[in-house]
């Protein structure tokens, strides 16, 4: 699809790119994950959370981004379908217990669920042998950069001006023009719409990453959770906090469960670049299914104090080249140092200037 024809007149092409910087905004802030290991001088860890805070603002003791979010408690049971390409004990046949996180973008802990198009799931796995698998995903298929230095200067186009609370829609559109690997997230975006359940979305890796069999054969990968509920329907209107309210009723009446699909690349598929999807006949195989069984709120449930680190990796599971996951992770340590310092110094367990049921 095409950003804007031709013949729109300048007032409507700055409204379609505000409309596109508002989705690619809330891309960029759906992982949250560049920045830290990089040359001195040039971008580090402190540098984007911090431009992280100055487009979002800060509220102590919350993540930095995904800063809305409800923990989830269940298990993993394997199929052995991806034993053959991975060691990992995760993928032998049995349970493994999960404690997950849903959560929509941004670092505003009461922003409506409407406001974004975008719902993430970050989950930890408990191996047996004392291993863990932390990953966190996305309900899109590609990510708008490929690299840490254009994340950073995404973040900076969008930052809101403060005349009018909202981003310049010509640094937005500089920004694009000069980045044209962004086209297939946009094209993406611009018939995005906020889903009703975090229950009814496929959440995908984007990142690549490595398995590794008996044999030290390295077999490169993509992962996406796949729905088995589909009933989705529109939020409550008025309502800021539907998504957990649908949570917690579908738990109510059971489970829910998401089917692991992992995705072999082929030769020459690239592995460094979360703008580029791989061709849709490549191999997927079904290697087990998630099952969900209760949610807490994420003040006091067990997700809480977990940093979901996408390089906390078992044995026979490993990163790939792409860039940004060394960037997520430091990004990642870095917000979580910031918010439970912060809760450290509150008086209680409290901040001052949030309700009690809305700390962390």
């Amino acid at each position: 699809m095409h950003d804007h024809a031709s013949a729109d007149s300048p007032p409507r092409r700055i409204g379609s790119w505000t409309l596109i910087a508002a989705a690619v905004a809330v891309a960029a802030l759906s992982f949250g994950y560049v920045g830290g290991w990089l040359a001195p001088r040039r971008l580090t860890p402190q540098k984007l959370v911090n431009q992280l805070q100055d487009n979002a603002g800060t509220f102590a003791g919350y993540r930095r981004n995904h800063a809305k979010g409800v923990c989830v408690t269940g298990y993993f049971d394997s199929s052995g379908g991806a034993q053959p390409y991975s060691v990992a004990q995760v993928f032998e046949p049995g349970r493994t217990p999960v404690v997950g996180r849903f959560a929509i973008p941004g670092g505003n802990p009461y922003a409506p669920d409407g406001s974004v198009p975008i719902r993430s799931m970050a989950l930890r796995f408990a191996l047996a042998n004392g291993q863990q698998w932390r990953t966190g995903m996305n309900s899109m298929p590609v990510f708008p950069v490929a690299t840490p230095q254009a994340f950073y200067a995404q973040l900076q186009a969008q930052q809101p001006d403060p005349a009018t609370g909202k981003p310049d829609p010509a640094k937005v559109a500089a920004f694009f023009a000069a980045h044209p690997e962004t086209a297939a997230f946009r094209a993406w975006a611009k018939t995005a719409k906020p889903s009703a359940s975090f229950a009814t979305e496929n959440y995908w890796s984007l990142d690549a990453f490595v398995f590794v069999d008996a044999a030290g054969r390295r077999q490169p990968v993509r992962w996406r959770m796949v729905p088995e509920a589909t009933d989705a329907h529109a939020g409550k209107a008025g309502d800021a906090d539907y998504l957990a309210s649908d949570l917690a009723a579908r738990l109510a009446q059971g489970p829910l469960r998401w089917q692991l699909q992992v995705t072999l690349a082929n030769p020459g598929d690239p592995t460094n670049d979360a703008t580029k999807t791989w061709p849709d006949d490549r191999r997927t195989i079904d290697a087990g299914t998630l099952v969900l069984e209760h949610a807490e709120p994420q003040d006091s449930g067990p997700c809480r104090d977990i940093n979901y680190d996408p390089r906390v990796l078992p044995a026979g599971i490993e990163a790939s080249d792409d860039p940004l996951l060394p960037a997520r992770s430091a990004a990642y340590a870095d917000s979580y140092l910031r918010r439970t310092s912060e809760e450290a110094h509150l008086p209680g367990t409290v901040a001052a200037h949030t309700p009690p049921e809305k700390t962390r």
